[in-house]
């Protein structure tokens, strides 16, 4: 019992030095290929099997979906399609240890790997360490399953199929039970399935026993996702309980096909059964998980109306993006700031075009509650830790926060000089460059809101550029209508201030919409 328990050890220490070494290596790059073709739940659901099966994890794929939902870059629906798969990708573990760990017993084998790994680790430098990392991890999972099975023709003498619940239904739901518990405590499915198919290989346990065990091992995964989702935003609470109900949802399939799984092998020929055991539950595994996302996929918006109405959006729209949860991956928490900024940024811009005049296009913000929300945005991007992270993540942050500086000083034309926008009506012949600045406040909000962050910040450097060529001429009409007496000194000096203000707002709307836009396609 002592030497299976160390070989789960074994295992699981095995399967986090991988995953982890895998996801420094391919990290950026899992997010960035997610992003590029999950645009349908379908391609959601395919990416997601293959990310998971190269990552060997479906709690880092799951992850992954819950926070780019968080961070605002997925859509809720899309990120559903990438949980489904998820659970596909998984089982690809259970052929490698049928496959290797048991047909070609390579245990003893990948041995000297753990040392090439731990060599790596020590003197090499860069990508090679997360590789030699990784080869280490790989071997200690074979060793793992080694000593285990080594193990297991001591532990059958002692636990046998009558030491379990019996085969029936309510047996088997206290095995899903027991399944769902060995997950939940282990944080991996993988090592779970792994000493199902060693006991059962074995003979400790068959195979109903074994693939009842199987399926709770399966719900028993999402505790990470749902973990995950604690303190997070709406679309990330709603993506982690999405996995708890889908999987639910096979696990309570998969338990009424296997009776009619195991006639249909021994109708097949009774000896495969017996001889290859071990096999058939792993293709039990892949089947049941694959025919869940056949039968779901259809339905996956209507699945997302329903999470929506059992998790609705309560939190402010402004800060929606600001998940918490993303704070130990910095780059999708700089893009769930940046979300947030634009959000912001739309708001204040609305709010300009209200007080130029055009109350059509133009939306009056609630400056108290959009000033809070600033605040809170500041805090989440001060609790980004990029000490860490390669020059071009720790220059986007350097861009974000310079946007977010220019939004800040944008709130404060709005909200403390706001009654200096009236006086423009006092400058002559300005009208033309009102309508100019509102008509491209309208673009670049409508730019803002479908992502076009380049045409949004060309638009406003454009205008910027045209108000700053316009300012000195109209300083020296004003000046002049004072020295001709046309206008009171008092006026020409409210209007000079409506000129700079006009000039301050332009300019720090072009330098925030430059700074969101500046990197945006590296995140």
């Amino acid at each position: 019992v002592i030497q299976a328990l160390g070989g789960l050890g074994l295992f699981l220490l095995g399967m986090i030095i991988m995953t982890d070494s895998l996801r420094n290596l391919a990290g950026d790059t899992m997010r960035k290929l997610l992003l590029k073709f999950t645009h349908t739940p379908l391609s959601g659901a395919v990416t997601g099997t293959i990310t998971t099966a190269i990552l060997q994890s479906s709690s880092a794929t799951t992850v992954a979906a819950v926070g780019l939902v968080g961070a605002g870059l997925m859509g809720f629906a899309d990120a559903l399609g990438i949980i489904f798969g998820a659970n596909i990708g998984t089982t690809i573990t259970g052929w490698f240890v049928v496959l290797l760990g048991f047909k070609l017993q390579i245990g003893s084998v990948l041995m000297p790997l753990i040392l090439l790994g731990a060599l790596l680790r020590l003197f090499a430098k860069g990508r090679w360490v997360n590789i030699g990392m990784a080869i280490s991890g790989f071997g200690l999972i074979f060793v793992g399953i080694y000593l285990i099975q080594l193990s297991m023709v001591d532990v059958q003498q002692l636990v046998t199929p009558e030491k379990f619940p019996a085969d029936t239904f309510t047996g088997r739901i206290q095995l899903l039970i027991l399944g769902i518990l060995f997950s939940a405590i282990t944080q991996s499915s993988s090592a779970g399935v792994a000493v199902t198919l060693t006991a059962l290989y074995a003979g400790a346990i068959n195979f109903p026993q074994a693939a009842a065990l199987v399926i709770g091992m399966d719900v028993g995964t999402t505790v990470t996702a749902a973990l995950a989702t604690i303190g997070g935003t709406v679309g990330s609470r709603r993506t982690g309980l999405s996995h708890v109900i889908y999987n639910c949802f096979t696990g309570s399939a998969a338990l009424f096909l296997i009776t009619p799984y195991v006639y249909l092998w021994q109708w097949m020929g009774p000896d495969i059964l017996k001889n290859n055991a071990e096999i058939v539950l792993i293709a039990f595994h892949t089947f049941f998980n694959t025919l869940g996302v056949i039968i779901v996929l259809p339905f996956t918006h209507k699945f997302a109306f329903m999470m929506e109405r059992i998790i609705p959006d309560v939190e402010p729209s402004y800060t929606r993006s600001l998940d918490k949860s993303l704070l130990h991956d910095p780059v999708l928490a700089l893009t769930a700031a940046k979300t947030a900024l634009k959000i912001e940024t739309i708001s204040l811009l609305k709010h300009v075009v209200f007080l130029l005049g055009d109350t059509k296009n133009g939306q009056e913000s609630n400056l108290a509650e959009l000033g809070y929300e600033l605040n809170k945005t500041e805090v989440y991007i001060d609790d980004i830790d990029m000490s860490s992270r390669k020059d071009i993540h720790r220059d986007q942050f350097i861009n974000t926060f310079h946007a977010m500086d220019h939004v800040q000083r944008l709130f404060d034309r709005c909200y403390e000089e706001a009654d200096r926008v009236t006086n423009l009506e006092y400058i002559e012949d300005t009208q033309v460059d009102r309508k100019k600045v509102t008509k491209v406040f309208i673009e670049v909000i409508s730019e803002l809101d479908n992502n076009n962050w380049s045409s949004a910040a060309a638009s406003s450097h454009e205008l910027a550029d045209h108000i700053s060529l316009r300012v000195a001429e109209l300083r020296h009409t004003i000046m002049a209508n004072v020295a001709d007496n046309h206008i009171s000194a008092a006026r020409g000096a409210v209007s000079l201030d409506a000129v700079r203000w006009l000039e301050r707002v332009t300019a720090h709307v072009a330098k925030l919409n430059h700074y969101l836009a500046t990197n945006i396609s590296e995140l």
